[in-house]
């Protein structure tokens, strides 16, 4: 069993959240690290009007969305299964360009991204609307809503690439519900960020099609994906969506090569079959390659899963051997504040080269890309 003293509890736990800040006036570009901007905003009412990307036109006024796989059909006046698009008389419109419900300065490693500038913050924004409906979602409040259900404030990607600026974070991350569903407003903050030497990070299900991923690849710098199984029919009943198109954007991105790694909730009696991970474990190592962080996280009670309980920690550690086991070289645990699987070890002469306590880096033993102890080079973007 991992052990970790109340006196470092209480230590990383302050140093992770920010402690205890009040917000600040939006307009003077001075909120603190930790306040979510829309405390500090007047809220708008106006939904945006912004032609989408990724449709074609039909008869009588239809369009299909061709955004993500669900490629919706959708009449005048109607909106897709993610509620944030509509079509307007034949054209497609975002209704969430540079409306966000959601914004903070997160530590990277909230995201989680472990080999991705760690120890530096991220400016994490979001809009309402999803394009999955996941049972276990934590922030359902503003994924499963339409866009005139959640306070929005007007947040356009110029301010949002100065407001990153200002609160001294190296990236722009796109999280909270999913991006893929405002696609277009990722797309311009990212642009906006670069001019600033900002970077950018997507936190996603990756349910989306080929083209706008790789167009999105090349103004963005570091993906997640949130893995959710590896059966159809958890993705269908479970997530509402499919497995075998995330499958192929994982193989996308590995071949891109853009950074990418992969989050795995452990839901107790629904995907945390052993079978199903040395499985997926296996196909990640073959189609991804071994360098692919993969975080086991722990599952907690959420939404419409409240009748299970949270992962057990033996079954996340099970879950972690086999990885390792399979191959996998970088292999984490994820929601257990202070296990030793929070760590990065180097593959080759077995040692700690980050120690992390939650959010908050307790050690970094890398040194231009590579191990300090043995010179192995570590995969990532450390600076």
């Amino acid at each position: 069993m991992f052990k970790i003293k109340r006196r470092d509890f209480l230590k990383y736990s302050i140093a992770a959240t920010g402690g205890i800040l009040a917000p600040k006036v939006l307009g003077d570009f001075s909120i603190l690290e930790g306040i979510p901007l829309a405390y500090a905003q007047e809220r708008t009412t106006k939904l945006s009007k912004v032609e989408a990307k990724y449709y074609k036109k039909l008869e009588h006024k239809e369009i299909q969305c061709l955004l993500c796989p669900k490629e919706c059909k959708v009449g005048d006046k109607e909106r897709g299964y993610c509620g944030v698009r509509e079509n307007q008389d034949g054209v497609y419109y975002t209704l969430v360009h540079s409306l966000i419900c959601s914004a903070n300065v997160d530590p990277i490693e909230k995201k989680p991204f472990f080999h991705f500038l760690p120890g530096t913050k991220a400016f994490s924004i979001a809009t309402a609307g999803c394009n999955m409906n996941c049972k276990f979602c934590q922030n359902w409040q503003i994924s499963q809503v339409r866009p005139e259900q959640v306070d929005n404030y007007n947040l356009t990607p110029e301010l949002v690439a100065s407001y990153a600026e200002h609160n001294g974070c190296e990236s722009i991350a796109y999280t909270y519900s999913e991006p893929v569903i405002f696609y277009e407003y990722m797309l311009d903050c990212a642009k906006e960020g670069r001019k600033k030497g900002i970077k950018s990070v997507v936190v996603t299900a990756g349910y989306i099609n080929h083209d706008p991923l790789v167009e999105l690849c090349k103004e963005v710098d570091a993906i997640k994906v949130d893995f959710k199984g590896f059966t159809e029919k958890y993705y269908r009943d479970i997530c509402r969506c499919e497995l075998k198109p995330i499958m192929d954007r994982l193989v996308d991105l590995a071949k891109i090569g853009i950074w990418l790694e992969i989050v795995y909730l452990m839901v107790p009696t629904l995907n945390d079959d052993m079978k199903d991970i040395k499985r997926m474990c296996k196909w990640m190592l073959k189609d991804l390659g071994p360098l692919v962080p993969i975080h086991f996280s722990r599952f907690h009670p959420h939404y419409l899963l409240k009748n299970l309980p949270p992962t057990p920690v033996s079954s996340l550690e099970k879950a972690r051997e086999i990885a390792l086991e399979t191959g996998l070289k970088y292999v984490y645990i994820g929601n257990v504040f202070g296990h030793e699987g929070e760590n990065t070890f180097c593959p080759n002469c077995k040692k700690k080269i980050i120690g992390r306590i939650g959010y908050t880096i307790t050690e970094m033993n890398i040194k231009d890309n590579k191990c300090k102890f043995c010179g192995e080079i570590i995969p990532g973007v450390w600076g």
